[in-house]
């Protein structure tokens, strides 16, 4: 992760993922993070950019 990706993270989660990953389940699961409470949604963005490879790369 970058230090843009990585300071987006803790100000809007689910855009850091929308950002990486696009506007997928990834996506929508990190926003209902978010809306449940925002460090859980932090927790979980962290942890999907941690563990996957952004975009279509990881489809290789």
């Amino acid at each position: 992760m970058d230090f843009i990706r990585l300071l987006l993270v803790f100000l809007l989660p689910p855009a850091a993922v929308a950002m990486q990953f696009g506007i997928d389940r990834h996506f929508w699961i990190s926003v209902i993070f978010t809306l449940i409470g925002f460090v859980p949604g932090v927790i979980y963005a962290i942890y999907i950019m941690a563990s996957r490879r952004p975009g279509l790369s990881r489809l290789a």
